[in-house]
């Protein structure tokens, strides 16, 4: 064998030479190589390729989007609401204000022509106080044009006030909502209702209750001690006023409580931990709208205005459930509204038929 050949042999031991399972031989694609032909060639399996997807075949349904987070509803709801300029506001305002006033108008008309029946309306009150303390029944002109400017004019005028209250409150509502979201837009009609209600309430409340009683007191302090009272038509009708549009007024706390929640202005949290002071308030403007000085019809005015506020602070709360997705339980507390109002329905039967009170329209509305 020669020298060439002996340099092809390998020596026996030679751990250099591949051996038929050398991986990285086989990896590298080495053509030169050693292969033993006793041993049978190792290949890597090749996968087969992925077959083409046929127009045919199923498709998987698409992923649900995510759900919107609270600040995703915010953008969309900013979309919706409108962009003004201070001019814009100002021609907007200038809009809704001749609105109210041509409404104010058209109702102004209508209570003219029912103006004398409206003064025997207006008029019963101090009628019915002096029939009781046992004076004339009459109220007194001191000056010729007292009568027309009353009963033509300042009678009609606070009239229509209560008649176009809800088209007023619409068109103060029409000029807010523009800054609003779309989500509390939805609160319009339920505004305007409430807020019209809750003023003519009010106006119900002073002339049947609080104007009653407070013009009787004030007409009987002189009876025992020789006044004759002289009441004119102008007095009378500026004491009407300030009763009928204060207490009118007054009933529209619930209102404003719940627009300054709706605004983020204040929370309800926040106004209870704090009424002690918005009962102070409130019994100071009773004071100031009470026509009286007595403690009764100052308390006659403060106590359906604490009702009120509270009123106003639930309106406020149930907002801010339904902000939070959460839900007042209406059921028990509607059960456990009625099982009171039962249980003094009950007492009541049982002081009529047991005890022998009966019922009378004022109060204390049952007497032996």
């Amino acid at each position: 064998m020669s020298v060439e050949d002996q340099k092809g042999v390998p020596a026996p031991g030679d751990e250099s030479i591949p051996q038929a399972g050398d991986a990285g031989a086989q990896a590298a694609g080495d053509s030169y190589a050693y292969h033993d032909p006793a041993q049978p060639e190792v290949r890597t399996p090749v996968p087969p390729p992925a077959p083409a997807a046929s127009s045919n075949s199923a498709q998987k349904p698409p992923a649900p989007p995510p759900p919107k987070s609270t600040d995703d509803e915010e953008d969309s709801d900013d979309e919706g609401m409108l962009r003004m300029s201070f001019l814009e506001h100002l021609e907007e305002l200038r809009t809704r204000i001749i609105r109210i006033l041509m409404g104010v108008v058209v109702a102004f008309f209508l209570c003219i022509i029912f103006a004398n029946d409206l003064w025997r309306i207006v008029s019963a009150p101090a009628t019915v106080a002096l029939t009781h303390l046992g004076y004339v029944p009459h109220l007194v002109q001191i000056t010729p044009m007292e009568t027309f400017s009353t009963v033509w004019v300042k009678v009609p005028l606070l009239i229509c006030l209560f008649v176009a209250s809800p088209w007023v409150l619409y068109q103060v509502w029409a000029f807010i909502a523009p800054g609003l979201y779309k989500r509390e837009r939805r609160w319009a009609a339920p505004f305007v209702i409430i807020s019209a209600g809750l003023f003519i309430t009010g106006g119900l409340f002073a002339y049947f209750v609080a104007f009653r009683y407070g013009l009787e007191f004030l007409l009987g302090i002189g009876r025992d001690i020789n006044i004759q009272p002289m009441v004119t038509i102008s007095e009378y009708f500026d004491l009407f006023v300030n009763v009928m549009l204060g207490i009118g007024l007054v009933f529209e706390l619930p209102v404003l409580i719940f627009f300054l929640t709706l605004l983020r202005i204040a929370s309800p949290g926040f106004l209870l931990r704090h009424s002690r002071y918005a009962i102070l308030i409130i019994v100071v403007i009773a004071a100031i709208v009470t026509p009286t000085p007595d403690v009764f019809n100052l308390m006659m005015f403060a106590i359906p205005m604490c009702l009120l506020f509270f009123i106003g602070v639930f309106a406020g709360y149930i907002l801010t459930l339904h902000r939070e997705n959460r839900r007042f339980p209406w059921v028990k507390v509607i059960g456990w509204a009625l099982a009171i109002v039962l249980a003094f329905v009950a007492v009541g039967a049982l002081a009529v038929w047991k005890f022998g009170f009966h019922y009378v329209p004022h109060w204390p509305y049952l007497v032996r």
